[in-house]
């Protein structure tokens, strides 16, 4: 019986018993072949469980983007290559708390600063396709939070406006882009619920956190011909992705786009 045989039985033994390999496995290669010292100490197993470390850290920022592509969004039905192209070239652990990179790529939201989040990246990926842009695209974005979504935006269009009610993330996400070389992206802080006034119309506008209705100096600010796309329903619960196109005499459509959940848009102080 080999040594990495005779590792994994008595693994199993004392995993049964309540005990595991600990606290120094040493790891030996000597003339092609490898053989496992192996100390016991009585750990219980969640202990040991808990310092494994998670296949986030072997793997490199770049790898992780191309599995999240093929396996988040590309196998649900995003087809648009320049947002696939989008979401794998922006570094989406720069834009979360330095504590969480190591699960910025995984299928789920993450908290950020001052009670708010970054969208799962599937949705932001859904949501960035629903607006069809194009490479002369101007956007604007209500609520930038880390920034991560406007950089996105960035990547497709050929300017980004966008408006964060809170000063702190602001100030942050200016500079987060600023350093990434995200020129065409402006930032400020503001009452998202007000638009950009001075720098509509605007091609396409989206909206990362959820109201009860559409504001209507949002849809004043769409251009005709212009898509938006924001959640809209209860700030406490579900909310139904709406995707409103203006049409070129100026009739809005709408169309739901399944079910999310999103912070509440807020009014400016």
């Amino acid at each position: 019986m080999s040594s990495l045989v005779v590792v994994a039985h008595m693994a199993s033994r004392f995993a049964l018993s309540g005990l595991v390999f600990g606290p120094i496995m040493e790891v030996m290669q000597r003339m092609g072949q490898i053989a496992v010292v192996v100390l016991m100490s009585p750990l219980p197993f969640a202990a040991f469980a808990c310092s494994m470390p998670r296949p986030e850290e072997y793997l490199g920022p770049a790898t992780l983007r191309k599995r999240m592509v093929a396996e988040q969004i590309k196998a649900r039905g995003i087809r648009d290559e320049r947002v696939l192209r989008a979401m794998e070239r922006v570094p989406r652990h720069e834009f979360v708390p330095d504590h969480l990179q190591t699960v910025a790529y995984r299928d789920h939201a993450i908290a950020i600063d001052h009670g708010q989040s970054i969208s799962q990246p599937y949705v932001v990926a859904l949501m960035t396709e629903l607006l069809e842009l194009k490479p002369n695209s101007v956007v604007l974005e209500v609520g930038t939070g880390s920034g991560y979504q406007a950089a996105i935006l960035a990547e497709i269009a050929a300017r980004v406006f966008s408006v964060e009610r809170i000063p702190q993330l602001a100030d942050s996400a200016r500079c987060r882009l600023e350093r990434l070389g995200y020129r065409h992206v402006s930032v400020r802080t503001g009452d998202g619920y007000e638009g950009w006034p001075e720098a509509a119309p605007f091609d396409a506008i989206i909206v990362t956190c959820g109201g009860d209705h559409v504001p209507e100096p949002l849809l004043q600010q769409l251009k005709p011909g212009g898509t938006l796309v924001m959640p809209v329903g209860p700030t406490t619960d579900c909310q139904t992705l709406w995707l409103i196109e203006k049409d070129h005499k100026g009739r809005l459509s709408k169309h739901k786009k399944g079910n999310v959940r999103f912070v509440p848009l807020r009014r400016g102080d």
